[in-house]
């Protein structure tokens, strides 16, 4: 029995430092697909935490990995989110943007991650409007709190499209407002758009817009009728002293007669 154990001890010796040398090409193979400006660490079921806050970046890191489950972009120099920013991420499930310089998202910048993400932060940026197109079909809680929002008919209408924090709705606040007269700024946008119609303006321009045009073609038809009538009635008398100077007076005379008639 004691024979045995120089050859166990070898065995497990070997084993130790297969394990060893597997974790350390898992740990490599995770450190290659990291961005060069990120870290990385395990998350959970083999995906991956992405940090890449404060490293002063001025756009999404395009060569983020495919296994990555929560990405921290907080604390950059971002200006916008452009569209397909983080197409190829089918398990993102939290993303922290916040304490940027966002000032737009394009059209289409989460389009990709509706079927995935959970958390989207947001706030503290320079956001004024929202583009709906956007977001797509996103269900994220979504965090809006501490930007410059211009409380007007675009947002309130883009505002019930998305899940928004309720731990942050308070913080959401009217920066301006559109049309200045309705009194927003300085309120959270929650109570106010409960009470105010930032769309009232804009419905009633285009009801006179939708009247001026409708009067405008109604004009164009009675002048047109009128014309038309006034056309016919100047042929119709030029053809009447027409015949009236031809031979046989009588035949054009009753001929005449049915015309003015008709007329």
């Amino acid at each position: 029995m004691m024979g045995c154990h120089p050859m166990a001890s070898c065995l497990s010796l070997t084993l130790t430092l297969f394990l060893y040398q597997l974790d350390v090409c898992v740990s490599d193979s995770h450190h290659e697909e990291c961005p060069e400006s990120c870290f990385c660490t395990e998350g959970i079921n083999s995906g991956l935490v992405v940090h890449c806050s404060s490293m002063h970046l001025t756009a999404v890191p395009r060569d983020l990995p495919n296994t990555t489950q929560h990405l921290y972009l907080d604390n950059n120099l971002l200006l916008t989110i452009p569209s397909d920013a983080f197409k190829g991420l089918p398990l993102l499930f939290k993303l922290d943007l916040s304490h940027n310089r966002l000032v737009g998202l394009e059209h289409g910048a989460f389009r990709d991650l509706a079927d995935s993400l959970r958390s989207l932060d947001l706030s503290s940026n320079l956001l004024e409007t929202l583009d709906p197109g956007a977001f797509g079909d996103l269900r994220a809680q979504t965090n809006l709190s501490q930007n410059r929002w211009l409380c007007d008919c675009r947002l309130q209408l883009a505002m019930p499209q998305l899940l928004l924090d309720p731990s942050s709705l308070a913080e959401v606040m009217c920066n301006s407002s559109e049309p200045q007269e309705l009194g927003a700024q300085g309120l959270p946008f929650i109570l106010v758009a409960t009470d105010l119609d930032f769309c009232a303006t804009i419905r009633r321009t285009t009801d006179v817009a939708m009247l001026i045009t409708m009067f405008g073609w109604f004009t164009m038809v009675i002048s047109y009728l009128v014309y038309y009538i006034r056309h016919n009635q100047e042929d119709a008398i030029r053809h009447l002293e027409y015949l009236k100077s031809l031979p046989n007076r009588q035949g054009r005379y009753e001929e005449a007669l049915t015309l003015n008639t008709w007329l």
